[in-house]
């Protein structure tokens, strides 16, 4: 095949750039290029970006490429690649150049696909409805009776006039001769719309000034529409919107946080649900309130448990039965996944013709079912041209590993094979023409090459109807073979743009209403889940930090030249570091682990946690991985955790300087001040003990960072008396035992179902009296065995505080 250089009418590219869109060639023959025409030539909604790009150096792109892909890793975009033991997170695989598609173009796409999406509703509404579909012959009755998408429980809940689907997901496909075709449909939680709105933000990065000064779409106009469809939805009835989510685990997890902070939803997880009383309340620090509309991103059979299946973590009992009362909404329909059935688009042209009186504008791929015995043969006959896939998985068979195509390759199987499969079992099995997708640039190793690809497209129903989001998200193939697209694969993603031939007005999600609608309590809206997690997270950095403190302290004198098994070292090992050996791997890792949970517990608040706030966490962790991975001299390891302390101030400031002052926050605070004072105790008893040896008061102090304090207030050396009023009774010292109990207990007073007249409750009067008794001790007074009560007193604080909000 003769290579096509891309060519525009402007001809004055650098020649370094020439040469590496030189090797660009469209794949020819029985493909189509999204970029390139017939003719080898750029297409004209491609022109002007074209332009753009051929304009910048290599170092400009590569420059720019770096920047959108740090906005993504600063934004926590991730995705979970899974193998056979562990999953990880990797960074997001975007494709840098997007793709362009002319206005009137996805005018057509969008008229057909909101047919389609009319279609779905009918078809939808039949099969939890009056099931004609099966009773005139139009659909096998085995493809629902013996479907497990289909859900017995949710049978007669199609009726009546509210809509069954709200939001879908087509995934399309251009053929060899230039038609788009529908892959699959994605109903049930169609995901990378959230996805689509972090692309087009790196885009931005990458391209800024193209884009400000462009009449490409935008997207927030879709989502600002689709917000006030939820309201419309939930009406007036008493409750909140919440989005349910599968949890961090899920790889579309950051996608569910971004879509909820963005729309000002509810994040919650199946276990911050109960049903009481027929209705769905989620659990928050202020006791139970309502949820009256959900959208549920979780696999529909995993709703609840009680009801569907019985296995599932993720749901809430008793949540069909909120939805059957009517006390509850859902987004979409808890069942729709009966619509993603590969079996299904083997029908689905012959029940559009009875209904439509025609076929679909926008058809699926051609698909038969095995069940019958003509498309069964038609299958086996044609067998080199197919892919064949289990018929009751709604996976797309194009993304499935599962999928069995013929040949010689490991991956095929062969004819022989397949035809004794479908004889014997053909209902189970349905078999797909093998797509042949168009390409789109892709930049590989510096040099643009063409790579199939295809669309997902969001639309979300409005009260004028379906509207379609003017852009999508592209998944683009690892390689010449249109199976590899999924990321696990090694696919990328790509942001999809609309060209329009005239100026497009700005679009925001913000409100041009004069009069925003707020919560007059912050209370409600607090999960008792993310209330522990934001706990934890206090507790785990504080003590991270307390732990960088003391390896400090512990290797300046090790650097100073003393040896590990000298008297402060051994002692602090001892007393203060759990007997760990004297290893530099092993007492960093006393610090280590605890931020690694720390970073755990923000992932599961994404929603609620300072996006700036999780890229400094994300940046600490992984100085401190870097740090346990280097050899460093012994003289620098004090150096190195003074630069790790800086860091982990920096983040606790950004942090309590940055978050609004909710309960929330109350909840972080709490658990910074309960660490630190639990800690300061155990570094105070271990350093005024009879058998601490000569210079521990010194460590206490240098490991409280209060050096300095002591100074300004004592105008003696440190003594048992000097040092215990400083970090034990002090309330103006921001790391004495008194400060941070005090302050834990103003707190308290200021978390709900605290108004409880005359009585106090439990976690409140178990701060009382410790900071009663720190009121009212003196120096002396002080001792170890004191101390050691007094940190158990703490922990049961902490006790007290799970049990009454956290639970």
């Amino acid at each position: 095949m003769q290579k096509t250089a891309p060519q525009t009418s402007d001809q004055s590219r650098p020649d370094d750039l020439l040469l590496a869109y030189a090797n660009y060639v469209a794949a020819g023959g029985a493909h189509s290029d999204e970029m390139l025409g017939t003719d080898g030539l750029v297409k004209p909604v491609w022109a002007s970006f074209f332009d753009h790009l051929s304009r910048l150096t290599p170092e400009d792109l590569s420059f720019r490429f770096a920047r959108g892909d740090q906005y993504l890793r600063d934004a926590g975009v991730l995705f979970r690649q899974y193998d056979e033991t562990l999953s990880t997170e990797r960074e997001w695989p975007l494709s840098h150049i997007p793709v362009i598609l002319d206005e009137d173009e996805w005018k057509s796409i969008s008229a057909g696909l909101i047919e389609r999406a009319e279609f779905l509703e009918f078809v939808l509404r039949d099969f939890y409805g009056d099931n004609t579909l099966v009773s005139s012959g139009q659909l096998p009755a085995t493809l629902l009776s013996q479907n497990p998408a289909w859900l017995r429980p949710m049978v007669g809940l199609g009726g009546g006039s509210a809509h069954l689907l709200n939001t879908l997901s087509f995934e399309i496909g251009r053929g060899p001769d230039g038609r788009w075709w529908v892959i699959s449909d994605l109903v049930e939680a169609p995901s990378t719309a959230g996805f689509a709105i972090e692309n087009r933000i790196a885009m931005s990065r990458v391209f800024p000034g193209f884009l400000n000064h462009s009449n490409i779409h935008r997207l927030a106009g879709f989502f600002r529409n689709f917000q006030q469809t939820l309201f419309a939805v939930k009406g007036r009835t008493k409750g909140e919107i919440a989005l349910l989510s599968p949890g961090p685990m899920n790889q579309n997890y950051p996608e569910h946080t971004y879509i909820a902070r963005y729309l000002g939803l509810l994040l919650v997880e199946g276990e911050d649900l109960i049903v009481q009383d027929g209705k769905a309340m989620v659990r928050t620090v202020d006791a139970a309130k309502p949820i009256s509309l959900l959208w549920n991103r979780l696999p529909s059979t995993m709703f609840d448990p009680l009801e569907l299946d019985p296995t599932s973590m993720l749901g809430a009992a008793g949540l069909v039965q909120a939805v059957r009362d009517g006390a509850l909404k859902t987004v979409n329909m808890v069942g729709a996944g009966v619509l993603e059935t590969r079996a299904l688009m083997a029908f689905l042209p012959k029940i559009a013709r009875a209904h439509l009186g025609r076929g679909l504008a926008l058809p699926n791929i051609a698909t038969w079912w095995c069940g019958q015995e003509a498309q069964r043969d038609h299958v086996l006959a044609h067998s080199e041209q197919m892919m064949v896939g289990n018929a009751f998985s709604t996976r797309p068979l194009m993304a499935d590993p599962a999928t069995l195509t013929i040949g010689n390759g490991p991956d095929n199987t062969s004819a022989d094979s397949l035809e004794k499969m479908l004889r014997t079992a053909g209902r189970d099995y349905v078999g797909q023409e093998a797509v042949t997708l168009s390409t789109t640039p892709s930049f590989e190793n510096g040099e643009m090459v063409a790579r199939p690809m295809c669309i997902r497209i969001s639309l979300g129903r409005t009260a004028d109807g379906w509207e379609v989001m003017p852009g999508g998200y592209a998944r683009i193939s690892a390689g010449a073979d249109a199976k590899a697209m999924a990321m696990q694969q090694g696919g990328k993603v790509a942001d999809v743009w609309i060209a329009s031939k005239t100026k497009l007005p700005a679009s925001t999600l913000l409100s041009q209403e004069t009069q925003a609608i707020t919560r007059r309590s912050t209370h409600a809206i607090l999960p008792s889940r993310a209330a522990d997690n934001l706990f934890w997270l206090g507790r785990y950095v504080e003590r991270s930090e307390q732990n960088m403190r003391q390896c400090r302290a512990y290797y300046a004198r090790i650097s100073d030249g003393a040896d590990h098994n000298d008297a402060i070292p051994a002692y602090m090992r001892a007393h203060l570091m759990d007997n760990v050996a004297p290893k530099a791997r092993d007492i960093t890792q006393r610090f280590a682990e605890p931020l690694t949970l720390g970073l755990q517990s923000a992932s599961r608040i994404n929603d609620r946690f300072s996006p700036d706030g999780m890229m400094a966490l994300r940046g600490l962790a992984g100085q401190i991985q870097a740090f346990q991975g280097r050899s460093s001299l012994i003289d620098e390891i004090p150096v190195e955790i003074s630069s790790l302390l800086r860091q982990t101030t920096g983040f606790s400031g950004l942090v309590h300087e940055n978050m609004y002052r909710s309960d929330g926050w109350r909840f972080l605070s709490i658990g910074v001040s309960l660490e630190r004072a639990a800690n300061m105790c155990s570094v105070l008893a271990a350093c005024i003990g009879k058998d601490a040896p000569t210079g521990a008061l010194d460590l206490s102090l240098e490991i409280a960072d209060s050096v300095g304090s002591h100074r300004s207030r004592f105008v003696v050396l440190a003594n048992t008396a000097s040092v215990v009023d400083l970090l034990g009774l002090d309330l103006q010292n921001p790391r004495s035992i008194r400060y941070h109990i005090s302050r834990t207990k103003d707190h308290i007073a200021h978390l709900p179902r605290q108004d409880t007249g005359h009585l106090l409750s439990e976690v409140a009067r178990q701060t009382l009296m410790v900071e009663t008794q720190l009121a009212t001790s003196q120096p002396d007074e002080i001792t170890p065995e004191g101390l050691i009560q007094m940190r158990q007193d703490i922990w049961d604080i902490s006790n007290a505080l799970n049990e009454y909000y956290l639970v």
